[in-house]
């Protein structure tokens, strides 16, 4: 019989898991123990995942269309619709329905305003250089527009003047100006107003005195007064800065 030994009453312990000593001829043995002290085992407190900020973002207005009217330019119409990008954007967006001269827009043509500009196309893999033959060549083709030398052509050409300068106007606008100004004849000339008599007398398509010619004289035209296209585009520069387009002037100007 084995002795009678001290015996400790052992302590309740907080934690889950322990071990006991079991004796097995004189060898202990741990064996793993699932604590009392409570019921079921604590389940772990459920984390909660904060939701990602969302930053707030004004939707882009869909695409709206709009009616040619006359007086209309591309830059009239840029400015009173706040068109990102201004007549360029404008120009870019609706280029199939305008064609090539951006100042050339009349009256019923549909705009498409707040168009999205189209994905850039990829640049397609360059294919390997090949052997040129001697008896290859290539020609370089350059486009280029030609304007009759009439009121017509005259007009267009001083459009597509004013298109790269940012002037704004329409042919209808200085087709009924000068009709009024000098019925359509460039080298017409005012000897009897006060402008003749002070010795600046009016010249040209549009009458124009040479002090506002010299001012208002665009680069890439002749220096002459008398030239149409020059004469054209430097009265429709005047115009716009004083009355904001030569489709606004409707008397002497």
């Amino acid at each position: 019989m084995p002795s009678k030994g001290k015996h400790r009453r052992p302590k309740a312990r907080s934690l889950t898991r322990g071990f006991i000593a079991a004796s097995t001829g004189g060898a202990a043995l741990a064996l793993p123990l699932i604590g009392a002290t409570s019921a079921t085992a604590a389940q772990p407190a459920a984390v909660e995942k904060a939701a990602p900020a969302v930053a707030a973002a004004a939707k882009k207005a869909e695409p709206k269309t709009y009616s040619v009217v006359a007086g209309d330019s591309l830059s009239k119409i840029a400015d009173a619709r706040s068109v990102s990008g201004g007549w360029k954007k404008l120009y870019e967006d609706n280029r199939q329905v305008i064609g090539d001269n951006p100042a050339l827009i009349h009256p019923g043509l549909k705009l498409t305003i707040g168009a999205k500009a189209e994905p850039k196309a990829k640049t397609p893999a360059k294919a390997p250089a090949e052997r040129a033959d001697r008896s290859e060549t290539r020609t370089a083709v350059t486009k280029t527009t030609t304007y009759a030398n009439n009121l017509d052509g005259w007009i267009k050409e001083s459009l597509a003047v004013m298109a790269k300068h940012g002037i704004p106007g329409t042919y209808e606008g200085i087709h009924r100006n000068i009709m009024r100004e000098s019925s359509g004849n460039p080298m017409a000339i005012n000897n009897w107003d006060s402008n003749a008599v002070a010795g600046t007398p009016s010249k040209g398509l549009l009458q124009v005195i040479q002090p506002t010619f010299a001012a208002y004289h665009v680069p890439g035209t002749s220096m002459d007064s008398y030239d149409p296209v020059a004469n054209i585009t430097a009265a429709c520069n005047y115009a716009a800065d004083r009355y904001g387009s030569i489709d606004n002037v409707n008397g002497p100007y």
